[in-house]
């Protein structure tokens, strides 16, 4: 449900803002000699815009702050947090001879993360005696309501209403003191309002995240400093990436230029393609152990057949003409492979590398779950195991920051070096 309510925010002020700016251009704009190109279609006429990257980038951060009750962001912004406090509500107990009595049940609420202490009251006259139980916030409490009743479940005695309202077994019932339900044997399961904000245990707050984040950066985390962990997986990603090009380029090229090494290389290449590089660890445990070696060589199947079917790609989809006119003025096949074929291919090999540095990235974490001692994958994963969501999340992010920069570089050096992408 909270997710839902995440998704359906984000799209809203996506609409908004994509209507404010374009309504904001139109009002602002006085040059119109640019209207006059037709630009619709043309794929290297379209440039991410900078305002609309802002933007989103701010309301995943604000929408994050919000459903955390992060301090960092103002208070009205705050979805609506859980009750923590003190509450109560009345059952009815029902006796086997038909008799009735009510008793009440004070409740306290705590915030999260602090110490579950029972109320003091006093139990009151009649069968059924007042309660006081601790709950945390957002949790579901089985309240044992007869443990100092004298008359008890085990006598036959069962609660028939809360509040005044009728419940029986299998039936919940929501007052505005929370939701409440009955057990198969009739104890009372009580949860407080939960409002809208996640718990930290699930999604910590912002603030929780840069905390860790400094933390781990002064101090260290399992004996290895925050940058010697980023360090051996970008070590890791940029060696099985570039094994991956040096083999997979190469390929590519024969399979796009030569029937036999396509006829021959094909079914490996597509059979190869959809399998996840997860399903090969145990496969490479076997064959080359747990070292360096083995985590390596699974980032290199992992952008391998990538980088062979973007070459390949790349080769197909070279213009004809062009050979035909080379061929024309007299070039060798060894003059159209290096002046013709490589430069025009170049736009889809930087495409399958960015793909490919990707799912590099996003195959290290299984890679240095193989017996790592060292490498964010292992941080993420030696920390879930303790539940800490936020070194998760700040290696997640940071893997992320680093992965988002190295595709910046290569799309520099891809306009750098291929300065006649999309100018055919």
């Amino acid at each position: 449900m909270i997710g839902l309510m995440i998704l359906l925010v984000y799209v809203a002020v996506f609409v908004a803002s994509f209507f404010l700016v374009r309504f904001l251009v139109r009002r602002t704009t006085t040059d119109f000699t640019a209207r006059k190109t037709v630009t619709f279609g043309d794929e290297s006429a379209v440039v991410s815009d900078r305002f609309a990257s802002a933007i989103s980038v701010i309301t995943i951060f604000l929408i994050w702050g919000s459903f955390t009750g992060s301090a960092w962001i103002p208070k009205f912004l705050h979805a609506p947090a859980p009750f923590v406090g003190d509450t109560s509500f009345t059952y009815t107990l029902e006796a086997p001879d038909g008799t009735r009595d009510d008793a009440t049940v004070y409740v306290r609420v705590t915030g999260y993360g602090q110490e579950l202490i029972n109320p003091e009251v006093d139990p009151g006259d009649g069968f059924a005696k007042n309660d006081g139980v601790a709950v945390g916030a957002s949790r579901t409490a089985t309240i044992l309501f007869d443990a100092n009743d004298a008359v008890t479940r085990k006598d036959g005695a069962k609660v028939v209403a809360i509040d005044g309202a009728a419940i029986e077994e299998g039936t919940s019932l929501s007052t505005s003191t929370g939701r409440f339900a009955l057990t198969d044997k009739g104890a009372i399961s009580f949860t407080p309002p939960r409002g809208l904000q996640m718990e930290p245990i699930w999604l910590p707050a912002p603030e929780a995240v840069a905390s860790r984040l400094v933390e781990i950066a002064k101090d260290g985390y399992r004996g290895s400093s925050l940058w010697q962990h980023l360090g051996y997986s970008l070590l890791r990603v940029v060696a099985g990436f570039l094994f991956g090009a040096i083999l997979g380029i190469p390929l590519g090229y024969a399979m796009g230029l030569s029937n036999w090494f396509r006829g021959w290389f094909e079914p490996i290449v597509e059979f190869m393609r959809p399998v996840p590089p997860l399903a090969l660890i145990p496969l490479v445990i076997i064959w080359f152990g747990i070292g360096e070696t083995g985590k390596i060589i699974l980032l290199f199947l992992a952008s391998l057949w990538i980088m062979a079917i973007a070459a390949r790609a790349g080769v197909s989809g070279v213009n004809i003409t062009k050979v035909h006119a080379a061929y024309s003025l007299g070039a060798s096949k060894l003059q159209i492979l290096r002046h013709v074929i490589v430069p025009n291919s170049l736009p889809e090999i930087f495409t399958g590398a960015r793909v490919a540095m990707g799912v590099c990235w996003g195959t290290v974490v299984a890679a240095e779950l193989v017996a790592a001692s060292e490498g964010a994958g292992m941080m993420i994963m030696v920390a879930s195991k303790f539940q800490l969501t936020d070194i998760v999340l700040m290696g997640i992010i940071l893997i992320g920051l680093i992965g988002f920069g190295i595709d910046i570089l290569m799309r520099r050096a891809e306009r750098w070096l291929v300065p006649w992408k999309g100018r055919s």
